[in-house]
């Protein structure tokens, strides 16, 4: 399956926004009734009060990610969380639908003060962070230099999140195994290619000559 194909099947499988019903749902939930909705601020724990930046000038080198708004800047030689978490880009991200707004990290890691940080308590993670990737955010972004998404804003989107715990996870289980299938074949494909070019040299002669 496809990146693109994913794109589709996750508009199915959430409802449109403002809405509370699916356009697809798995057999056994075609009889669970409407979704509820509640703010995302109702459904994590906001760590923003842990992170620390760094400037580049006093970075130690080393093996932990150090995470901004948009994945991995660098890497530094401690960390401040040990745990998995959703990281939302807060300002220096881009917001809008499948744009990769939402990430999940575990293991050892820093973060600095451009992403907000949720421990995720009342959804499955997995679930909301393929959500929150899949929304349009703009709407919920302020100012202008930077453009930003302010804790107060954050804590507003609404998360329309299925009654039945275990329709959560078999959303989450569904993406998560095309993501594993994404990889694989993204995988696969990067080995054909280093294949070739360690042929190319004996398929097409005079390529070796120096």
């Amino acid at each position: 399956m496809s990146k693109k194909s994913k794109k589709g099947l996750m508009q199915q499988l959430f409802p449109a926004e403002g809405g509370t019903v699916p356009q697809l749902r798995f057999p056994e939930f075609l009889d669970a009734g409407e979704w509820g909705i509640k703010p995302l601020g109702e459904s994590c724990d906001i760590l923003n009060n842990l992170r620390k930046p760094i400037t580049g000038s006093n970075r130690e080198k080393g093996f932990y990610r150090y995470y901004g708004a948009s994945g991995i800047v660098d890497y530094v030689k401690d960390y401040i969380f040990d745990e998995k978490l959703l990281l939302i880009g807060e300002d220096g991200a881009k917001w809008g639908a499948f744009e990769k707004t939402a990430f999940i990290v575990t293991g050892k890691y820093w973060v600095n003060n451009h992403v907000h940080v949720l421990r995720v308590k009342m959804v499955n993670d997995i679930f909301l962070e393929n959500y929150i990737i899949m929304l349009d955010i703009a709407p919920f972004i302020t100012g202008s230099a930077p453009p930003k998404l302010t804790l107060k804003n954050l804590k507003k989107i609404p998360i329309p999140v299925p009654q039945d715990k275990k329709e959560q996870q078999k959303i989450a289980d569904c993406l998560s195994s095309i993501d594993d299938l994404i990889t694989a074949q993204a995988k696969k494909i990067e080995s054909l290619k280093d294949h070739r070019r360690a042929m190319l040299p004996h398929e097409i002669p005079g390529l070796l000559s120096p």
